[in-house]
């Protein structure tokens, strides 16, 4: 294995994903390329918010994204 780069050596983009969620874009924008993480009790919405993310990024953007659902149940892995 290599050594991992220094953080002034990461790439920092300070470019914004146009999620096509008008307040998530307005409030709280994504940098693209990033990581995003999305908290939230039950029944709140989280995973149709997450579902309709990775919609409109395969759409929108001709984008891929990488859904990790630690903990969820198998039904929300299968939507």
């Amino acid at each position: 294995h290599r050594e991992a780069p220094s953080y002034a050596d990461q790439a920092g983009g300070n470019e914004l994903l146009e999620t096509g969620i008008k307040v998530i874009d307005l409030v709280c924008p994504f940098a693209k390329g990033g990581k995003v993480g999305l908290f939230g009790g039950a029944g709140v919405g989280k995973t149709v918010n997450m579902m309709e993310l990775i919609r409109n990024i395969a759409i929108e953007h001709s984008g891929y994204s990488v859904f990790a659902g630690v903990g969820e149940r198998t039904r929300e892995g299968n939507d």
